[in-house]
């Protein structure tokens, strides 16, 4: 067993109410060498559970595996030896940079972590590292506020890649940056995936996104897993409503008010207090508040039936909601500049 499994795994956070369950059993593999993207609304759980895998936030339950090996606790050691296999690339470039610390330095402080680097093996990888996520070495004496934002997520990933690790975690990596420049950042993180043969868990609320960097599409609802197909097949033929829900809101050029297909409605509910049942319910709509007779939703909790199928939806009436939504588009629509300007 290799890359990255999640059995069960549970994150709680304190809140002003009490404990908040942000993460609740969810169990997911991203397999050696492919890219799992997740997806769902914001507070929906996704960078919970990214922080959960990297270290950041503890696990409130559950287990969790690299490379088929158990990670048990969070001593010194373990987490050593975490963050030499598993990096995280985040949201926000400009928090995630030292703003005291040109390129180069930022790099080498990576790279030489749990490595000894003499100064000419260094000044090669740094050299390697810009050339990898297509920037000009002569970025390398410059601040974080002297670069664009895409130039510096590229730095972010460039820093993140520099211990060589199996497993990137890339956390809602577009969205911060300009619309011009989504495209180019997308198309570099896809590309060297592949040519490290990394395993990638890649989050978003972007659709879109999703579809172009993965190889499998797995759909969260208030700390919940609801869907998890193969990328085409999921995008093709939808079954759990809320995936077909978040389809239908992609806008489209020959289609931009998608009319006829179930819309969301509603504000996601308190996830200190989820509702009963399936905890979409109450904003199905192929539920019991337009459906009376399926009471069922709203008293038994959907399991997604992991029984060697490729395609596990957790609903009790999947895909019937008619034909589903036409899929975003298969590659970024947005334009690109060079260095990710």
């Amino acid at each position: 067993m290799t890359g990255l499994t999640l059995d069960e795994v549970t994150v709680r956070h304190e809140g002003p109410g009490g404990a908040v369950t942000a993460v609740d059993r969810v169990s997911l593999a991203v397999p050696e060498g492919a890219t799992v993207g997740l997806v769902g609304e914001s507070g929906s759980g996704k960078s919970s559970l990214a922080r959960a895998v990297v270290g950041l936030s503890p696990l409130s339950g559950g287990r969790l595996w690299i490379d088929g090996h158990e990670v048990r606790s969070r001593t010194v050691g373990d987490r050593r030896r975490l963050g030499q296999r598993v990096q995280m690339v985040f949201q926000d470039p400009d928090t995630a940079l030292d703003p005291r610390m040109t390129v180069r330095q930022t790099l080498a402080e990576a790279a030489g972590a749990f490595r000894r680097l003499d100064g000419r093996a260094r000044e090669r990888r740094i050299a390697e590292l810009l050339d990898l996520v297509g920037l000009d070495a002569r970025l390398g004496d410059r601040l974080p506020r002297e670069l664009s934002g895409g130039q510096r997520q590229r730095v972010a990933l460039a820093r993140a890649l520099a211990v060589g690790p199996g497993i990137l975690i890339a956390d809602e990596i577009t969205s911060a940056l300009d619309v011009s420049v989504q495209a180019a950042v997308l198309t570099t993180v896809r590309d060297l995936q592949r040519r490290l043969g990394l395993s990638m868990l890649f989050i978003s609320h972007n659709l879109a996104a999703v579809r172009y960097v993965s190889d499998v599409i797995a759909v969260m609802y208030l700390g919940r897993i609801v869907e998890t197909a193969p990328a085409e097949r999921l995008l093709a033929d939808p079954q759990h409503p809320y995936t077909r829900t978040l389809l239908a809101a992609v806008p489209s050029l020959h289609e931009p008010l998608r009319t006829g297909e179930p819309q969301l409605s509603g504000e996601a509910p308190d996830p200190s207090a989820p509702p009963g049942g399936c905890r979409f319910h109450p904003r199905c709509p192929v539920g019991p508040s337009r459906h009376p007779e399926r009471t069922i939703c709203a008293q038994r909790d959907p399991q997604p039936g992991a029984d060697g199928r490729p395609h596990l939806a957790a609903c009790h009436f999947p895909s019937s909601a008619g034909p589903a939504p036409q899929p975003p588009p298969t590659t970024p629509t947005t334009p690109t500049t060079p260095n990710g300007r």
